[in-house]
C-alpha cells in the first residue's frame, strides 16, 4: 500500500470518529469530550490528510526508511495522544493515574517525533511529481 493511501484511510477514520463525537456531544448536551474531539480532528483527520497530500504530491520512495518512520509515528502518535487524552480526562476504566499519564506522554511524544520527521521529509524529498 502506498503511504498516501494508508494516511488517507486513517484520516477518514479519524474524520468519522471526530464527527461522531461532535454529534454525540451536541445530542447529549455535554461537552466532556471537547478536547478529545478537537484533537482527533486536528492531529488525526487534518494532519494525516495533509501528510497524505504530501505523499501524493511528492516523489517519496516507498522504501524510504524516513517515510516509514514518519508514517508510523504519525499513526501511532495520533492514536496514543487521543486515546491517552481520553483516558486522562475521563478515566473510563479506572486505571492507575501513573499508567494513564505515561501513556498520554508517550503518545504525545511519538506524535511530536512524527512532526519533526515530517520537517526532515520536506527537506529531503522536495521534488514534485511530474
Amino acid at each position: 500500500m502506498r503511504w498516501n493511501v494508508l494516511l488517507l484511510r486513517m484520516a477518514a477514520i479519524y474524520g468519522f470518529i471526530g464527527a461522531f463525537l461532535g454529534s454525540h456531544m451536541a445530542g447529549a448536551g455535554s461537552y466532556a469530550f471537547k478536547p478529545i474531539h478537537a484533537h482527533i480532528l486536528v492531529v488525526g483527520w487534518l494532519s494525516l490528510f495533509a501528510y497524505s497530500s504530501y505523499y501524493r504530491s511528492y516523489d517519496v520512495p516507498k522504501s524510504s526508511k524516513l517515510a516509514f518512520a514518519h508514517v508510523w509515528t504519525a499513526i501511532i502518535g495520533s492514536i496514543g495522544l487521543t486515546v491517552g487524552m481520553w483516558m486522562y480526562n475521563l478515566n473510563p476504566f479506572n486505571l492507575p493515574s501513573s499508567f494513564i499519564t505515561v501513556f498520554y506522554i508517550v503518545g504525545g511524544s511519538t506524535l511530536l517525533l512524527s512532526f519533526f520527521l515530517f520537517v526532515l521529509m520536506t527537506f529531503t524529498y522536495s521534488e514534485s511529481k511530474k
